[in-house]
C-alpha cells in the first residue's frame, strides 16, 4: 500500500500520553490491566511503522476540532476509533455522518450500520425478520412504568440497551425471578440513566466471528471465551469484573481461544455471522457475538461494528490464528474504508 496521510480520530482521553510506553511496562509489572488507550497507541505506533504519515485527534464534543484538521492535514482516510461523542455512545453514528459531509474516506462502519448494531433490541427486531436465532427480549424504557411480560421465563439477563464493553454487566445482571429483576432494571436506569433490555439468558458457550469486508464478506476463526476454573463454565458471563479485573480473571481461569468445534458447527458459525453482518448492513468489520446452548444451538448475541482492535484484542488473535499479522489488518481496514468511499 502507497504511503497515506492517515488521522486518527479517538476520544480526547485516549490520546496515548508521551511516556505511553513506560507505563505499559509498568502495568505489566505490577499486573494491572493495559492502560485504557492501548488500542489507540496500537493503531498509531503500527500504521506508522507502515510507513504512513499519521496525525492523532482527540475530540470530544467539537466537531470543529474534526473539521479543522481535515482541512489543514487533508488525511486521505480517517481511523475512525472513536466510539461516543458528547459523552453518547450513540452519536458516534453522527459523528460518521459529519465525515461523510465533508467528504472525507474514513475507516470501519457506515452510519446505518452503526445505528443498526448499536441499538440491541433494534439488531434483534432485524434478525428474527431474517429468521437468525437471537434470544427473546423486552425493553424497559427510562421513566416508565414497569410491566414484566407473561411469557418471561427465568433465568434472564439485564443490560443497556446501547452501551458496550460491559457496562452494567455483572453476576448479578442474571436473575432468576421477577423480584430481582425490577431490582436490577431500577439499578440501571438509575446509575447509568439509560434503557434496559431484558433477554433470555442463553446458557452455554459463548463465541466471537469476526466479519471483514463491504461487499464481498470474509471470516475469521471462530474466537471462544473459556471459564477454565469455573464449576458450571455455561452459566458465566463476560461481565465487567471478568474483562478487567485480573484477579477475578485468574481464579476462574478466564481466556480466549480459537474454538475447539467440529467443522459442521464452524461453517454454522461463519454463515450465522455473515448473514448478521448483512441483515445489519455492516461494513469495514464487526465481531458477532454467538452463544451455543446444549443443543448446539447458535443465538445471536449482539454485533459489534468497529470493535477492539487492539494487538491483543479478540478481533486481532483471531487475525493472527488465520495467518493474518497486526499491520496486514490494520491496512485491509484502511483499503475497505478507501473502497467504500469509492464505491467499490
Amino acid at each position: 500500500m502507497r504511503s497515506l496521510r492517515v488521522l486518527v480520530l479517538m476520544h480526547v482521553d485516549l490520546v496515548p500520553p508521551e511516556n505511553a510506553k513506560e507505563l505499559i511496562k509498568q502495568a505489566k509489572k505490577d499486573n494491572a490491566p493495559d492502560p485504557a488507550w492501548v488500542t489507540e497507541l496500537n493503531v498509531i505506533e503500527t500504521l506508522s511503522k507502515a510507513g504512513h504519515t499519521v496525525e492523532k485527534l482527540g475530540v470530544y464534543s467539537d466537531l470543529t476540532k474534526i473539521r479543522s484538521a481535515v482541512e489543514e492535514f487533508k488525511p486521505h482516510i480517517v481511523y475512525n476509533l472513536l466510539e461516543e461523542f458528547d459523552g453518547e455512545s450513540l452519536f458516534d453514528q453522527n459523528v460518521v455522518s459529519y465525515l461523510e459531509l465533508l467528504r472525507v474516506p474514513y475507516t470501519g462502519n457506515n452510519p446505518r450500520g452503526l445505528i443498526l448494531g448499536r441499538d440491541k433490541a433494534l439488531t434483534k427486531k432485524l434478525l428474527s425478520y431474517h429468521r437468525i436465532k437471537t434470544p427473546k427480549f423486552v425493553v424497559f424504557p427510562k421513566n416508565k412504568k414497569k410491566k414484566v411480560p407473561k411469557w418471561v421465563e427465568y433465568p434472564v439477563i439485564v443490560k443497556c440497551l446501547n452501551e458496550e464493553a460491559s457496562l452494567g454487566i455483572s453476576q448479578a445482571s442474571v436473575v432468576k425471578s421477577e423480584e430481582k429483576l425490577l431490582e436490577r432494571i431500577q439499578y440501571i436506569h438509575k446509575t447509568f440513566n439509560t434503557d434496559v433490555i431484558v433477554e433470555e439468558f442463553i446458557e452455554g458457550r459463548e463465541f466471537y466471528v469476526g466479519v471483514y469486508g463491504n461487499y464481498r464478506l470474509h471470516t475469521l476463526p471462530v474466537w471462544e471465551l473459556v471459564f477454565k476454573n469455573a464449576d458450571n463454565p455455561e452459566k458465566e458471563l463476560y461481565s465487567r469484573q471478568a474483562k478487567w479485573n485480573n484477579k477475578y480473571r485468574s481464579r476462574k481461569g478466564i481466556d480466549t481461544q480459537k474454538a475447539k468445534l467440529d467443522d459442521d458447527l464452524i461453517k454454522k458459525a461463519h454463515d450465522i455471522a455473515k448473514k448478521t453482518y448483512k441483515a445489519l448492513e455492516q461494513n469495514g468489520y464487526t465481531r458477532i457475538d454467538l452463544r451455543m446452548n446444549d443443543k448446539n444451538e447458535f443465538y445471536v448475541i449482539e454485533a459489534n461494528p468497529n470493535p477492539n482492535i487492539g494487538n491483543e484484542d479478540e478481533f486481532a488473535l483471531s487475525a493472527k490464528a488465520s495467518g493474518l499479522k497486526y499491520e496486514e489488518l490494520l491496512q485491509k481496514i484502511v483499503s475497505l474504508g478507501l473502497n467504500w468511499f469509492d464505491g467499490a
